[in-house]
Order: C-alpha cells, then structure tokens, then sequence
C-alpha cells in the first residue's frame, strides 16, 4: 500500500480507512466535498488515485480549515513557521507547549495549531468547556520533525494545491449546495451527533438535523458515504441512522484498539460506512466484490437484491 503525505496526526482521521472508502467511490467524480474535513485524509486519497480534482474542504473549526489552507496553498510559509516553533523547543519543552497552547487560544494561529497537534497526546484534540484547546503534551516525544512535517507538507500540497475551495461553515450549508454530479464524504463527530457536547470535538451536531438535511440529498440525487457510528468489542459508538434513509451498511474491522492492546484486552474496532441508495445502483459490482474479498468485514447481512448491507 502507498503511504500518502499526512501532515496533522489526528485522532478519528479515516487514513486507515480510504482504501476501503474509495472501494466505493465512482472512478471520476466533478468534485469531492467534505463538510467536516477534518484533516482532508479521504480527499487526499481521492487526489493522489483521480478520482476527482476539485475539492471543497469544510469544517467548522476555522483554525484547522486555515491550517489545511496553508498547507495546501502556501506549503513554504506554513513549513518555516512550524520549524522555528519546533526548534524553540529547550530542555523545558513542557512549558514551551504550554506557553504555545496559551498563545495559540488567544490567537486562534493557524501555524501554532499545527505544532500543538504534532505534540499534542495521541495527535487527539480536547476542548474544554470554553472552546478552549486543552490537550496536553506527549511527554515522551517532542512532536514530528521538521524535516518529516516538510515533506509531508509538500506531498499534500502537490497533490490539492489550485484544486480546493476551503470554508468554515456550518455542515448544512454545504450540503444545501452539493450538485448531483458531485460526491459528499460525510464524517461527523460520532458522539456529537446526538447533540451532547464532546471534549473530542470542536463542536457537536443535533440528531435530527442531522437526519434531515441527509434525506436532502438522497431527494436531490446527490451521491454520498457517510462514516457515522462504530464500536468496539462490545460497545457501540452513535445512534443508528433511520432505515427511512434507504442507506446500506457494512462494517470495516479497523483492528485491534491501541487502547484494547494497553489493557491486554482483544478489542477489535469497527467502522462503519453508510451508502448513498444512488451509489448502491452505480457500484453494485464493486459492492459484490468487495463482499466477496472481505467476508469478515461485513456483519449481521440483510438481504438487498443479491447484495447485503447491516440491519439496523
């Protein structure tokens, strides 16, 4: 497999996942659009494979969006900025994170953002009841080098640069315009879907919502994956979707936990991935196929013609 350049190590990030998601992809598609981004890892994929070359990056945490935007757009000045962070580092890199964290939560710096996830725990971002960034520092690593943050820059950039448009806006905004000649890769929050507020997100989205502007698409035509709701071994993450939806699950075994593995525990994690009912016609071969290669990774089948997609 091709290790694609990946600047931000971000918790949730479906890197370990575009394989499988781009199984379902059509082989062209006008432009791809992620209304929560994130860290743009599916978008990456579908640049470096063609899919598409035209994107739109959303995600409503403007910082992360500004950081995607320099990495993309001007990869040198975000690069330069990164390396003199990182090389202020002294034998009290602990407080120099910290001294960065204040800063960056006064300011809103897109290239602070970038040295506090390379340094952050676990690239896992948390936000306090304020909308603070309150994350604290890996002790036991001072963050990517310099000289691997560069050449992972300039990989993305190579690959998106003049081809994205980036915005910061509420999901349901981005949706409303989605063409049927475009395809959406919907990623949101798992526990924020049902409205509660989650430390792991920078901003939570109501259920229902949610549902609506879902079955917006599917009246439009426009084609879409959704990687909603998961579990690990016997816990379920997220609320299941409405059947009204007509969308088809299957479930992708990611592996092991690393958090499973620290307790000694065999975990297995499990991802979800919701189809579109438009994209279920157009990739019924490459559904079957898939099917057939990944037995193991499809559960719980319910019948849908000769194909199977979880029950809910």
């Amino acid at each position: 497999m091709v290790s694609l350049p990946h600047p931000i190590q971000y918790q949730g990030s479906k890197r370990k996942l575009t394989s499988d998601i781009l199984n379902f992809l059509p082989s062209k598609v006008e432009r791809f659009i992620e209304p929560f981004a994130g860290t743009a890892a599916v978008s990456i994929a579908v640049a470096y494979n063609d899919i598409s070359q035209n994107f739109w990056l959303n995600d409503l945490n403007k910082p992360l969006i500004e950081l995607l935007e320099l990495i993309v757009e001007k990869p040198e000045e975000i690069i330069n900025a990164y390396a003199d962070i990182w090389n202020t580092q002294n034998i009290d890199s602990i407080s120099h994170y910290l001294e960065v964290r204040e800063k960056f939560n006064h300011t809103n710096d897109p290239t602070l953002f970038l040295y506090l996830l390379a340094r952050c725990v676990k690239g896992s971002v948390r936000y306090n009841s304020d909308g603070l960034f309150n994350q604290s520092p890996d002790k036991r690593r001072k963050g990517t080098q310099p000289n691997k943050m560069r050449k992972n820059i300039e990989g993305v950039s190579a690959l998106l640069k003049g081809k994205c448009k980036f915005t910061y806006l509420d999901y349901r905004e981005v949706l409303a315009e989605a063409k049927s000649s475009d395809f959406v890769y919907i990623d949101p929050p798992y526990q924020g879907v049902c409205g509660d507020k989650d430390s792991r997100y920078f901003s939570g989205i109501n259920f229902d919502d949610f549902v609506l502007a879902i079955e917006q698409l599917n009246q439009r035509g426009v084609a879409f994956a959704i990687s909603y709701d998961g579990k690990r071994g016997n816990k379920t993450f997220g609320i299941p979707l409405p059947k009204e939806l007509r969308l088809k699950k299957l479930e992708i075994e990611v592996g092991r936990s690393s958090q499973a593995t620290l307790l000694g525990r065999e975990e297995i994690t499990v991802e979800s991935l919701y189809l579109s009912p438009n994209l279920l016609v157009e990739k019924s071969t490459g559904i079957e196929s898939y099917i057939n290669k990944a037995p193991k990774q499809l559960t719980h089948l319910k019948k849908h013609g000769k194909f199977s997609a979880v029950a809910r």
